[in-house]
């Protein structure tokens, strides 16, 4: 992923922040048997907005040479930018240095420093490519840990290029947490791709509202699909569709269209655009949302752009290690709060918080499975001191969710002393659709629009068909309207539900929804609503932790 984080944190610099799927939004489509595979961790790898590192000089070169100094050649504060507590115990000097190397094939991958606590495992590494290295980036078969009886242990990663030293910095990163006091672990990688940019022309025209197909068969990409929507306002919508001749391209490529202008620069969408939904049946998704008149500039063009490999080194990188606890003891405990938050459905409560030097983490237990956690952000308030947090799904158990705080510059020491308090800001609610049908008439290729009262909402309704294909379109004028979830037609008892053909985002003040039906041949259609949400963006919860002494 590494790879496509580096584009992502490019684009973001350029133009704001870059969304990502909405996961349960997605799961609700797995739900309906409309997607097959989710291929991403809920819990999102997030780019990173690191400066370069550099360099610290001065250091003698005896001093460079001593593994046990060796790793303050090197800043490590771009990388951990959003890791400000591993940052915080780095600089109070915690952390277990491990500063061990292998070299295979004129590639050496460093293991500098590990912090393993109760929270996490977090460890710190760098791959000098040597005289191998092409393109602009790299990326690996595989990454991460291996426990002593050879279990792969699932994480993500994150690196930068340091073109001082001439290395990659990176960490990786693991809910795994030692049982005990230590465990024997390997850290490894296997097999090396070098990345760089590849471009390939495309005859789109974004007036065309037809799907237009371009064949590419090429650096594993087989064709892809671009479709238009116009969009209120003088915006359209282009949604592509990318097949793959080689299914490993679509695990680490960034693929997406660019509109370039007459002297070849970049046109911007003028939304967040959304990058890598899966299909249902493997397909890359993209939407991206222009201002028409800009697509229709002098001299525009377009092109495909992806990452591609131009060289590859094949093997595996292993470093044996002992990862101990012991360094990150200090200042961490835990503590039982079994809190009911009646506020929240589903019998929520919070159970347990866990407080190391770089984490502070919340569990909270739900009583009926996949309960969703109704709020956009999260803070925790300790002692007046404010710490962003953020939620992650429990892999594998649906009656829990955690809410994980950076503990900044915070001294680890005085919390268990201080009074604590959750802030959860920005409701939104799902909630379980009407049986009343929104009956569609005359259906045709022309767009139709209607309004009808949902829920006492006023909700605007358009649809017509396309490429055989109908699309129900529906917004709202109303924003504590968050939008429809899904939508469904009946086939006697049997409900057939749309799939949904734009990505929306709890939250981000649009509540405009697309559902797709295909190979649809009919000109009448009563169809019902699934799921809704609802947005009270001013909403805000507090609860108390732990009052301090």
């Amino acid at each position: 992923m590494e790879s496509i984080e580096k584009k992502l944190k490019e684009h973001m610099d350029d133009s704001g922040k870059t969304s990502y799927p909405d996961f349960d939004r997605l799961w609700d489509s797995i739900q309906q048997g409309e997607m097959r595979s989710m291929g991403n961790d809920s819990r999102r790898v997030r780019p990173m907005r690191g400066r370069k590192a550099a360099v610290i000089v001065g250091l003698s070169v005896a001093l460079l040479a001593t593994p046990v100094y060796a790793a303050i050649a090197y800043d490590w504060t771009g990388i951990l930018s959003n890791k400000t507590g591993v940052q915080s115990a780095m600089d109070k000097g915690l952390g277990q240095t491990i500063e061990q190397s292998v070299t295979r094939n004129g590639v050496t991958l460093t293991l500098h420093t590990a912090f393993t606590d109760e929270n996490r495992t977090l460890l710190l590494y760098s791959l000098d490519p040597g005289q191998s290295r092409e393109g602009k980036s790299i990326s690996y078969k595989s990454i991460g840990l291996r426990d002593s009886e050879g279990k792969t242990i699932e994480g993500h990663y994150t690196q930068q290029w340091n073109p001082d030293l001439g290395v990659f910095q990176g960490y990786f990163e693991s809910d795994w947490v030692v049982t005990g006091s230590t465990a024997d672990v390997e850290f490894m990688i296997e097999d090396i791709r070098y990345i760089d940019d590849g471009v390939q022309q495309i005859a789109f025209d974004p007036n065309n509202p037809k799907t237009q197909e371009f064949p590419i068969q090429k650096d594993g990409i087989g064709s892809v699909t671009v479709q238009s929507f116009d969009q209120s306002e003088g915006k359209v919508l282009l949604k592509s569709s990318i097949t793959f001749t080689d299914h490993e391209l679509q695990k680490w490529s960034w693929i997406r269209i660019q509109a370039l202008n007459g002297n070849n620069e970049i046109i911007k969408e003028v939304k967040s655009p959304v990058f890598g939904t899966p299909g249902e049946t493997g397909e890359y998704n993209s939407q991206q949302i222009y201002e028409l008149i800009q697509l229709n500039g002098e001299g525009n063009h377009y092109v495909l752009a992806y990452d591609r490999e131009v060289a590859h080194v094949n093997g595996k990188w292993g470093i044996n290690v002992t990862l101990s606890k012991k360094q990150l003891e200090s200042g961490t405990f835990k503590e039982n709060l079994n809190i009911p938050l009646k506020q929240l459905p589903g019998g929520t409560e919070i159970s347990e918080m866990i407080v190391t030097p770089t984490q502070i983490r919340l569990i909270l237990t739900h009583q009926e499975k996949f309960t969703r956690v109704p709020y956009q952000n999260y803070q925790l308030d300790v002692d007046g001191t404010l710490l962003d947090g953020g939620e992650w799904y429990v892999e594998g158990n649906t009656n829990k969710t955690e809410l994980r705080f950076e503990m900044g510059m915070l001294d680890v020491n005085s919390i268990a002393n201080k009074p604590i308090d959750l802030i959860a800001k920005h409701r939104v609610d799902e909630n379980l659709g009407n049986k009343i049908p929104i009956r569609l008439m005359n259906i045709s290729n022309d767009r139709q629009s209607m309004t009808t009262d949902y829920e006492g909402y006023p909700v605007t309704w358009t649809y017509y068909k396309k490429d055989n294909n109908l699309y129900v379109e529906s917004v709202s004028s109303e924003s504590e309207f968050g939008g429809v979830n899904q939508t469904y037609y009946l086939d006697g008892t049997k409900r057939n539900f749309g799939t949904p053909a734009i990505v929306a985002f709890h939250g981000d003040g649009n509540n405009k929804r697309m559902d797709l039906f295909k190979d649809f041949d009919r000109d009448e259609l009563e169809i019902y609503v699934w799921m809704y949400s609802t947005e009270k963006p001013e909403d805000e919860l507090r609860v108390e932790l732990t009052k301090g002494k």
